[in-house]
């Protein structure tokens, strides 16, 4: 019996998550062709008509206040509801969120960063370039108009052109941008459109942008989307930058790894303190951080108290040397012999019948 048959449903899919994925070697970058350039000089033409064509308060204009007058959500209130819901799909934060996801999980299985930076230049570039109009022709939208056929232009608005519709064309676009066939790629970019068309439609039915709005806000997104391969060297620079640094941090790790003898890690502890006095064994040296790959090698340093150094040289003999400390990966303290001194005082008993300390006990008297 084979082994796919053995294995169960769930276990095969965790079975197929468990392998070490390889970067497809079948993704092609899109390239900036000539057909690609006469659309995205075909777009910024029809951008820059829309915006003469409003700032001239021209039949574009009228068209505006015309669909505003007809009041779609009155005409249609069953679509309300479901509306109210598809335009989420061209909400910035719940459609990123959502995209970055699915990227995030294609980068990891393909081991590229390039899903990922390439939709965090998209949505830069869409913040500046649609930003910067809004604010720069500040225009009213129709639930704010306030004189009858004016394009309400340099107002405090920031309506024109409809980030709604911008969002949804680069956000869903940069799914046919990263699709990695043919078919694949038409398919999403079919998907994309009907997603951009209906979010525009469904802020027009709602209200909240005029027509002129959505139209510029279509040829915003798809400028984005076209100018894209020319920001595929930055993309790739910067992916390569990326991972160079994750090539240096896990070198640096590697070889921070070597263990640190304990008396160049409680040197600092150690002369703070003053009960301790350290002698070295076999010429190890205290100080430096790491020191040299033999120093590593070398007996540690042994800490003797000093009151027992003073007996011991009264007495006439050396004290016994110590064993040397254990070297490890990460240092070990020493516990102190003072008393531990808590807020309260204390933590040992009191001790009634010891004498206090510098004073010579109490000799009973004696009768003569």
């Amino acid at each position: 019996m084979r082994t796919d048959q053995i294995l169960t449903r769930p276990e095969r899919v965790f079975a197929r998550l468990d392998r070490e994925p390889e970067r497809p070697a079948h993704l092609q970058t899109p390239q900036m062709s000539r057909h690609r350039v006469v659309l995205l000089g075909s777009t910024l033409a029809f951008y820059l008509a829309i915006v003469v064509a409003v700032l001239t308060t021209s039949w574009l204009v009228r068209l505006d206040w015309q669909v505003m007058f007809f009041r779609p959500y009155e005409q249609w209130p069953q679509l309300h509801a479901f509306l109210d819901y598809l335009v989420v799909l061209g909400q910035r934060g719940p459609t990123a969120v959502m995209v970055a996801a699915w990227l995030g999980w294609r980068s990891w299985r393909q081991h590229t960063l390039r899903p990922l930076i390439t939709l965090g230049v998209a949505l830069l570039l869409l913040n500046i370039t649609v930003g910067a109009v809004k604010l720069g022709l500040g225009r009213l939208g129709p639930h704010y108009a306030t004189q009858i056929g004016s394009a309400e232009l340099f107002a405090g608005g920031d309506i024109f052109p409809s980030g709604h519709t911008a969002n949804a064309v680069v956000t869903w676009g940069i799914l046919a941008y990263l699709a990695s066939t043919t078919v694949t790629r038409r398919v999403l970019s079919v998907v994309s459109a009907v997603v951009s068309l209906s979010v525009g439609a469904t802020t027009v039915y709602l209200g909240t942008h005029w027509v002129s709005d959505v139209l510029l806000g279509w040829s915003a997104g798809l400028l984005i989307m076209l100018a894209l391969p020319w920001f595929e060297p930055l993309i790739a620079g910067a992916e390569a930058r990326v991972f160079a640094l994750r090539e240096r941090l896990r070198r640096r790790l590697e070889t921070g790894t070597v263990p640190v003898p304990v008396a160049t890690a409680l040197t600092p502890l150690l002369s703070a303190g003053g009960k301790w006095q350290l002698r070295l064994t076999d010429g190890a040296s205290p100080t430096g951080a790491a020191g040299s790959a033999a120093g590593a090698q070398e007996p540690a340093a042994v800490a003797v108290p000093a009151g027992v150094q003073a007996s011991a040289a009264s007495a006439g003999h050396a004290p016994a040397p110590r064993p040397a400390a254990h070297v490890s990966g990460r240092p070990h303290l020493i516990r102190s012999e003072r008393t531990p001194v808590t807020p309260a005082g204390s933590r040992r008993p009191a001790h009634t019948e010891r004498p206090a300390a510098g004073r010579a006990a109490a000799r009973p008297a004696t009768g003569g």
